[in-house]
């Protein structure tokens, strides 16, 4: 599953489309969203260079880790990195996001910042303008592809640092901005949920395409006071996790799929998840209730009896109409059948007797009173 949320990255939009994007997302309970990202950061460059993806360049906006850290995992993933200058460029947003050096630079008290990112970038020293930042992230893009109607992917290390020093909406802009560029192939970017408010969770999830989470193999519940167990839980979650990820189709429909992963001393790798992890995960809530009947409960309820079902066991069903019941109409007279005796005689129930007003009023027929009137 993860692979196919790195070939639709790979095979980006259609013309006149918003480009494809994938929120990753994780907390404190399995830390490993940047593992996951740094997953789709090297194949996605694979598929790049290997001339298999839309995209004809990537740049990498960094702001936790510096250029430098990701020229040794491109290096340690078997990428060229001596051409990386042709095809990748990275926005240097970590090594002075505020211009705090840069202004120290200039007295005197501190070396030139600009030697790191100069090979394959830019340094960014005002992060809190989102317009610049756009801005440089399209030049850097335009400047890898010749072609006008050529595409670059857009990777995006840390959503948190961006919300640090810009509001919501400004990041938000930012990303449909991009999105809705007509060079950009595809957008991805790496949000810590449990750091910030569920609005601000949603609302990145709204505007993608993808949404994949990073969640602990086993939930450590209230119940669970013995901390060997809680010990033993925390060390399985270190280890390995799952990999749930929501597809929003073209029509409008959404696809889930679960994987596991695990963490190894090479990186992490994905395997299908067990047939009974996919069934109870499927689309229904998640809740702390059992949504299966048990047999005995099964049981319980076929014996119930409903209303509407017949209950005479075998004899003559009375149901109630709202007037007297039948045993008092056997011991009551009406005054309707005291005055008319010999039509009513061993009659239980009452009778509707209809007198005419007249003899001019003439009885029900089918024929048409008006017919003799020319009209």
């Amino acid at each position: 599953m993860a692979e196919s949320v790195c070939r639709t990255l790979r095979d980006g939009g259609l013309e006149g489309e918003h480009a494809p994007a994938l929120t990753i997302k994780d907390s404190i309970a399995s830390p490993f969203g940047f593992d996951v990202f740094c997953h789709v950061l090297t194949q996605l460059s694979s598929f790049i260079l290997a001339g298999k993806s839309q995209s004809r360049g990537l740049v990498l906006v960094a702001f936790c880790r510096s250029p430098s850290f990701y020229a040794d995992l491109l290096k340690s993933k078997g990428i060229d990195v001596n051409s990386s200058n042709k095809w990748v460029r990275i926005l240097d947003c970590y090594t002075d996001p505020l211009g705090w050096k840069f202004r120290l630079m200039g007295v005197g008290n501190l070396r030139d910042l600009s030697c790191e990112a100069s090979s394959t970038g830019i340094l960014c020293k005002d992060v809190k303008d989102t317009n610049k930042l756009y801005s440089s992230i399209i030049e850097l893009g335009k400047g890898l592809v010749a072609e006008a109607k050529s595409r670059f992917s857009v990777a995006i290390d840390s959503v948190d640092q961006m919300l640090r020093h810009a509001s919501m909406s400004s990041v938000a802009g930012l990303f449909s901005n991009l999105r809705s560029h007509g060079q950009v192939s595809n957008v991805f970017w790496l949000l810590h949920s449990d750091l910030h408010e569920v609005r601000v969770t949603a609302s990145l999830e709204y505007m993608s395409s993808m949404v994949a989470s990073v969640e602990p193999l086993q939930q450590l519940t209230n119940g669970q006071r013995d901390d060997s167990d809680k010990a033993s839980l925390t060390e399985q979650n270190l280890k390995k996790g799952k990999f749930h990820v929501r597809f929003k189709r073209r029509n409008g429909r959404v696809r889930v799929m679960l994987e596991e992963f695990h963490i190894e001393q090479s990186g992490i790798s994905f395997k299908s998840a067990s047939s009974e992890e996919v069934t109870n995960q499927g689309l229904l809530p998640k809740v702390q209730f059992s949504l299966q009947l048990s047999e005995k409960e099964q049981i319980d309820r076929s014996n119930v009896v409903l209303p509407f079902e017949h209950q005479g066991n075998g004899k003559p069903i009375q149901i109630y109409d709202g007037r007297n019941s039948l045993m008092e109409g056997k011991h009551e007279t009406t005054s309707v059948s005291a005055g008319n005796s010999e039509t009513n005689e061993g009659s239980g129930g009452g009778e509707i007797i209809y007198y005419r007003d007249s003899d001019d009023e003439m009885p029900d027929s089918d024929e048409d009173p008006d017919d003799d009137l020319d009209i």
